[in-house]
């Protein structure tokens, strides 16, 4: 895919103000645009939002059946993202669970809300490490009132050892939940170190980075070959180093059993032969494990350019593999967008143009551009990794290989993208931290479109740009640790390069240039300060979007100095990004782009790992403070996530005659839903 996360676009202003917090479960389906209310709970650093689901209505019964059935089959697969995330997460999760199903004591308590806000946080990262961050977190309250928690609660609702009394449980839960020393990093990203080892994730057990890549060199990664380890654990046992397959019969079977009767539910009521084609393979593949069935199933699901209702589903993304091979789950029920479908394809249908025109070296470029399915989705259901946190664009498949000889699907999320735009229209960022009145009236007037077409951009033609040297291995092998950071660097060159060209506004999708220069005002000062809002003094950049980012504003600082391209400007004790030309960094943003497809296409380490280290990790300590301290008085939380709607049947007897959708507004109530309905996996896996 590589998701395209909404983060800090000045423009898009995806941060929020503090919220007010409904109590009602639900709001009903009829709430009109003007009158739904888009933020829900906050809490710590975070910002709950909700989303609505226009066109729902128009769809016949055959595609709400649908969309039911994948988002039950979405579901269905939740326990998997807590488990991959750490091997104690389902231990901890049904604690939790237990402790707010089963407490009788005082829940008005100022401990009992510290306890609140962890487990908030707990359910709002799909474990205790920090969803972005990757860090782990401890509940403020003390282990003796967490204690007194335990001993509060129906002791039959724990998950306990055979034999195991209430007092052993909490000795062998303390470190877990507790000790920061303990697991302290889901991913760590630090080089010249054993990643796998250092990582608390739970894609392997018992083995060095180093016997982890010898393991896979043994697999040829050239050509048309999977993705291999993509969907296993890889273990040692008894001196023996093996996968443990995610399938029906291996590891994950009784969640994905689970999936499965949902998915042949969908094949039932398919749109058209082509989707109950690619349903089957899904379907194949995962009661095999077999890579090669996922490639089979890719190449089915990017011929279906016809189907209203959409899904993504199964071991996708690999950002929280430090070496970027495991891939975790998720799934995105979704029906198209047909009004916001016609920008997106526009920008595709010149995908050809854009790759001839672009910097790349001539022997980078594709000769041919196929199969670029572009669209806008109205998100239905998102579930795993997607989720609460949710990119905004996707393009997959992840496979170079299928996305030359096939194409790919690019899809932006609009009602996703409409929600934050709602949410972040009076946070205060963009007058706290934009230059100059007429940067600030451009970022006003254009910033949304400049960021829907940039996140156009990246997903459509980005991703779909550039190939692979005939021999040269997959980047998860070239590259290791610092794939997933280039990629995203070199798809948000490619939209940040053309977003400045006159073509966008030949093709009709933005009215000037000016669009394109507010985009890049946004940009730099998200990638050289907004960004650090997120950042904790002392630490350095480690999440691949973040890197991504640093590295492309400040390598155009650096490289632009001495014609003052970009410029640091101090006024009043606060620190300003001011772009003077524009045109130049346009260039420069080419340059890096060409020399960013070398380095995929040739597997150049060396280079990729000298320009993220370089430019993309290191933080100014000064400068972070400064911008944490403007930040604070705003009022505002750096990190936003979602509420699920929910698809309720309604039901005649056994046949559904309908399906509504419902708007919760409580994030705990659906998450203790959510534990009482998709709890499938044990909680040791």
């Amino acid at each position: 895919m590589k998701p395209y996360f909404f983060f800090y676009a000045i423009a898009g202003l995806s941060l929020l103000g503090a919220c007010s917090q409904n109590q009602s479960s639900n709001q009903s389906a009829s709430a009109t645009a003007d009158t739904f209310e888009v933020k829900a709970e906050s809490f710590a650093d975070l910002q709950v939002l909700r989303y609505q689901v226009p066109g729902f209505d128009e769809l016949s019964l055959q595609q709400k059946k649908l969309c039911y059935y994948l988002s039950q089959a979405a579901l269905s697969g939740r326990d998997i993202i807590y488990d991959q995330r750490g091997k104690y997460n389902l231990l901890i999760r049904k604690t939790l669970e237990n402790i707010f199903n089963t407490y009788k004591g005082d829940t008005s308590s100022a401990d009992w809300q510290k306890f609140k806000t962890y487990s908030g946080r707990f359910w709002f990262s799909n474990g205790n490490h920090h969803h972005y961050g990757n860090e782990k977190f401890i509940p403020e309250c003390s282990f003796e009132y967490f204690s007194t928690l335990v001993k509060g609660s129906d002791a039959r609702g724990f998950p306990l050892n055979k034999g195991e009394s209430v007092d052993a449980f909490l000795i062998r839960l303390k470190p877990i939940v507790y000790d920061l020393d303990f697991q302290p990093k889901m991913v760590d990203l630090s080089p010249n170190i054993d990643n796998i080892t250092a990582s608390s994730n739970n894609f392997y057990e018992n083995v060095t980075q180093k016997e982890v890549e010898a393991f896979y060199n043994r697999f040829d990664a050239k050509g048309d070959q999977p993705l291999w380890g993509l969907n296993s654990k890889l273990v040692k046992e008894n001196g023996t180093i093996k996968e443990k397959v995610w399938k029906i019969g291996g590891m994950y079977s009784s969640a994905i059993e689970k999936i499965v009767y949902w998915l042949n539910k969908a094949t039932e009521v398919a749109e058209n032969e082509q989707q109950k084609l690619t349903l089957q393979k899904l379907i194949n593949y995962y009661k095999t494990g077999n890579l090669k069935d996922f490639d089979d199933y890719n190449i089915a699901w990017v011929a279906d350019t016809t189907s209203r209702v959409d899904v993504v589903n199964g071991f996708i993304e690999v950002y929280n593999d430090a070496i970027g091979k495991k891939g975790s789950f998720e799934s995105v029920v979704s029906i198209k967008d047909l009004e916001e479908t016609k920008r997106i394809q526009a920008i595709a249908g010149q995908a050809q143009w854009f790759e001839d025109n672009s910097p790349l070296m001539p022997q980078h470029k594709k000769k041919q551009v196929k199969g670029i399915t572009a669209k806008a989705i109205t998100v239905v259901t998102e579930s795993g990794d997607a989720t609460p946190s949710t990119p905004i664009g996707i393009n997959l498949p992840n496979s170079d290989w299928i996305r030359k000889e096939y194409g790919s699907k690019s899809v932006s999320l609009s009602n996703i993208i409409h929600s934050y735009n709602v949410a972040g229209r009076s946070s205060g960022l963009l007058d706290e931290f934009a230059y100059s009145d007429s940067v600030k009236a451009r970022l006003k007037k254009y910033g949304d479109l400049a960021s829907d077409l940039h996140t156009d951009m990246h997903e459509c033609i980005g991703h779909a740009s550039g190939q692979i040297n005939p021999g040269v291995e997959t980047p998860e092998k070239t590259l290791k640790n610092y794939a997933s950071a280039l990629e995203e660097a070199r798809a948000d060159l490619v939209g940040l390069y053309y977003i400045l060209d006159q073509k966008l506004v030949d093709i009709g999708v933005m009215p000037s240039l000016e669009v394109g220069k507010a985009e890049y005002d946004s940009y730099i000062m998200n990638g050289l300060i907004t960004q650090l809002t997120r950042i904790k003094p002392g630490d350095n950049i480690e999440e691949a979007h973040m890197r991504n980012r640093q590295l492309i504003a400040r390598w155009a600082y650096e490289q632009g100095k001495k014609d003052h391209v970009i410029e640091f400007v101090k006024e009043n004790g606060k620190t300003y990004t001011r772009i003077n030309d524009y045109k130049k960094l346009r260039q420069l943003f080419g340059q890096l782009l060409r020399e960013i497809q070398r380095v995929k296409s040739e597997g150049d380490f060396n280079a990729g790992k000298n320009l993220i280290e370089t430019y993309g990790v290191k933080v100014d300590q000064d400068l972070l403070n400064e911008v944490l301290a403007r930040y604070a008085k705003l009022n505002i939380k750096p990190y936003k996530g979602f509420i699920q709607p929910e698809l309720q049947p309604v039901m005649n007897s056994d046949e559904i005659t309908d399906v509504k959708v419902v708007y919760p507004t409580s994030f705990f109530k659906q998450m203790l839903d959510y534990g009482k309905k998709y709890a499938f996996l044990p909680v040791m896996n």
